[in-house]
């Protein structure tokens, strides 16, 4: 039965981690669309926040092909897209802290969405910090556990470009890095020492976890999936174990 339930965990994050990759770049164009609306130019060598998310889209391997049409869209017949950053927080079950970064076009529509899910699935939103204070931002590579290299070498890498901390989730490895450091200079130095990266981005990593039971975890995953599916969600942060 442990077997069985092993495998079954590992495919469930095999299928996590491809799905990622697919929705990536459709996120990052988004995110190109707001910094560049927020910065007030496409250039990146004047608008920081343009050139931080460039950078991410560079190390997720977005071509600069991609990029450079998505930045002429962005100032050109993108240029009145609305889109909006908006930050949800709230409780799933058992008392889990959840955040909901979203970027939007219709407010209405994803406060509505956001909501549903939440209170469908024993949760419920919350006033602005109620719960943000409890994550730090990190930067996060994750990284393909494959055969040709072990958990030895990963950790070698990882502790001498200071790494924080280093998780083995069985077919990948997570490993936590500052915020302040370069992430696509992250990248590039785990590509040369022939780790496949899956994904290089900033996330949100809670200072403690909870613990749920069976029956409460599976509605909690129930609720994270569909907040996930949402068009109009970017990232999904909680503190469950």
């Amino acid at each position: 039965m442990s077997g069985h339930s092993k495998w079954a965990n590992m495919h469930r994050t095999k299928e996590k981690v491809d799905a990622k990759r697919g929705k990536i770049f459709t996120k990052l164009g988004k995110e190109i669309m707001v910094a560049v609306k927020v910065g007030g130019s496409a250039d990146p060598n004047v608008n920081a926040k343009l050139y931080s998310v460039i950078q991410k889209a560079k190390a997720n391997n977005m071509p600069n092909d991609n990029i450079n049409r998505l930045l002429k869209k962005a100032s050109g017949e993108g240029a009145n897209a609305n889109y909006s950053e908006i930050l949800y927080e709230g409780y799933g079950v058992g008392g889990s802290a959840v955040l909901v970064y979203t970027l939007t076009d219709n407010k209405n529509r994803t406060a509505g969405d956001v909501r549903h899910i939440f209170e469908k699935n024993g949760g419920s939103l919350g006033n602005q910090g109620c719960v943000s204070f409890m994550f730090t931002r990190k930067n996060l590579i994750t990284i393909e556990a494959k055969e040709n290299y072990t958990e030895d070498d990963v950790m070698l890498l990882s502790l001498d470009l200071n790494a924080e901390d280093v998780k083995n989730q069985e077919v990948v490895y997570e490993i936590y890095f500052d915020a302040s450091t370069d992430i696509n200079e992250l990248k590039n130095k785990y590509e040369e020492a022939g780790f496949t990266v899956v994904s290089a981005e900033n996330t949100m990593v809670p200072s403690s976890y909870v613990d749920l039971t069976e029956e409460q975890y599976e509605r909690f995953q129930r609720m994270i999936d569909l907040l996930e599916e949402l068009d109009d969600v970017d990232e999904v942060y909680h503190n469950v174990e």
